[in-house]
């Protein structure tokens, strides 16, 4: 029986986290390749594991504070037609994916759509919860984007690229404004009604614990200027974690330590096959010139920040690369690990509202994907 349930225990947790442990099997395996040795500390990018540890613990904080769905009430207090509530739900992902990632946002209004459109009547609640849940998805994966710190990948090409943040933005800005202009003409055709509604939520609008909002607030323009390269990493994690623990310790448990163990595990992986002159010289022949389409087709297997630490390994061409992996969060469900979020939250509303979803997901991410891949080989 112990035995029994610690093997279930493997297979959750294996399923739960497939691509840790697809990283770390690779990683063990290259580490028989390549020995290890002192060159493997160089393999590790302590600068976006220390970002990327302190923007999650920020955003955990700023979350349990509420102040997202507070705002968001506030924003809904005024609507009156079906339209105007998609348009808010699905822009809500779209522009705060870019400062609290595409995660936190799907995490914090997905749930929030939930409860507004159960005020409805039940024919149009039922009529929306799929495109409504599918475009704020895509909302937030296409508006993360824009910034550095909008997505774990992001964050990573930006700081090996070792673009300015202007410059980042300006090469993402096309596809941004496309996205935005493809979400609003989705709202317009979906002829979603403009049947007078009023939203009401119990308990108003108030934010608790404003003194911890204010601490986080700071930590995270630390991190901001941590990603401008004003303010060094190793400063930025030595006061931000002392700012949480300060505010609230318990904020630490809510950290995707998962991710930060991917990253390690991919950069070993990586590293160790860049050292392997034969593997290093294919992969580099099958991504030169050609790492925009490679970064979307392996998002569509691997998912965009996997594709976005092996694909970097192997090329100086950055710029189609971070286009090819942002865009490439389009696609299949695990193109951006985010996706799952939505569709796991669905799932707990109504199960029976997955099979509908996945069709109307994929197939609405296939033409936003072909749109903004045409973009870009209109603009190289």
């Amino acid at each position: 029986m112990v035995i029994k349930n610690i093997a279930g225990k493997i297979f959750d947790f294996v399923k739960n986290e497939t691509v840790l442990c697809a990283a770390s099997v690779l990683a063990v395996i290259s580490s028989f390749i390549v020995k290890p040795d002192a060159n493997y500390l160089s393999y590790i990018d302590f600068r976006t594991l220390a970002l990327l540890f302190c923007l999650m613990s920020v955003m955990a904080g700023l979350q349990k504070t509420g102040v997202f769905s507070a705002l968001a009430k506030i924003m809904l207090k005024r609507v009156r037609s079906t339209s105007a509530l998609t348009f808010i739900l699905v822009m809500l992902c779209f522009f705060f994916s870019m400062l609290i990632t595409n995660d936190v946002a799907l995490i914090t209004f997905v749930p929030f759509a939930f409860t507004a459109l159960d005020m409805l009547d039940k024919d149009v609640r039922d009529r929306l919860i799929i495109p409504v849940v599918a475009m704020q998805t895509i909302a937030a994966n296409l508006g993360s984007m824009l910034t550095p710190i909008g997505n774990p990948q992001n964050l990573y090409l930006h700081g090996a690229s070792g673009m300015g943040l202007c410059e980042f933005i300006m090469l993402m800005l096309p596809y941004v404004a496309a996205s935005f202009a493809l979400l609003a003409i989705w709202i317009l055709c979906r002829r979603t009604g403009r049947a007078c509604i009023q939203i009401r939520f119990l308990g108003g609008t108030r934010v608790s614990e404003k003194k911890k909002i204010m601490v986080y607030i700071i930590a995270f323009v630390i991190c901001l200027l941590t990603v401008a390269r004003v303010v060094d990493y190793r400063i930025t994690l030595v006061a931000v974690t002392a700012l949480i623990a300060a505010a609230d310790c318990r904020i630490f448990s809510k950290v995707d330590y998962t991710l930060l163990l991917t990253f390690v595990a991919f950069f070993v992986f990586i590293g160790n096959m860049g050292r392997i002159p034969v593997f290093e010289n294919y992969i580099k022949n099958v991504i030169d010139g050609r790492e925009c389409i490679r970064g979307v087709l392996a998002s569509q297997v691997i998912s965009n920040v996997p594709a976005a630490l092996l694909l970097s390994g192997f090329t100086d061409n950055f710029r189609p690369l971070i286009v090819g992996v942002n865009i490439g969060g389009l696609g299949t469900l695990i193109a951006s690990m985010a996706s799952l979020i939505s569709f796991k939250l669905l799932g707990r509303c109504d199960k029976k509202l997955c099979g509908k979803y996945m069709v109307y997901f994929t197939v609405s991410n296939i033409l936003f994907l072909a749109v903004l891949l045409a973009l870009y080989y209109i603009l190289m």
